[in-house]
């Protein structure tokens, strides 16, 4: 008897917590790139320009972001940031960050080179957004390769 009195509660939280959820998760580009006009740190920061587009019919809160790009399993540059704008509905969001270089990972990174030749790089770049309250966090990857050019030294990203 206590469980049929409940079931409509049950239904509703299960139902609630289906609309926490995003049908199709937003997509991430680097829009620029720039050195950091005041940065203390021994290394400048990296400002990099993003923008987060919502393809879905609900807006994005944005509370928090966290990031890291890695070029051959190492990684180079970190960052994270709660100055986040909420993204409409079917629209997008520029948001500008601070990445700083992670030393260790760039010593691995120049290890890797020096010790052979490289015709090509495998870079992932991974973000992971924070909606806030009880809604999933939402993580995203974008792997590639940037192809070094023979003698014109020229990049070419896969």
């Amino acid at each position: 008897m206590r469980l049929l009195f409940l079931s409509p509660f049950i239904a509703l939280l299960l139902g609630g917590c289906a609309t926490f959820t995003y049908s199709e998760p937003p997509t991430v580009s680097v829009t620029s790139l720039s050195f950091a006009p005041q940065s203390e740190a021994a290394f400048p920061a990296i400002q990099v320009q993003l923008r987060v587009v919502n393809p879905n019919r609900a807006s994005l809160p944005l509370v928090g972001m966290s990031y890291s790009l890695e070029i051959e399993d190492a990684r180079i540059l970190t960052g994270a940031t709660a100055d986040l704008p909420e993204v409409p509905a079917y629209g997008s969001a520029d948001v500008m960050v601070e990445l700083a270089p992670d030393l260790i990972g760039g010593a691995r990174l120049l290890t890797s080179l020096m010790s052979g030749r490289h015709d090509q790089l495998d870079f992932r770049f991974s973000a992971r957004l924070d909606v806030g309250g009880w809604r999933p966090n939402i993580r995203i990857e974008e792997t590639g390769r940037l192809e070094l050019g023979g003698n014109d030294r020229t990049f070419r990203f896969d």
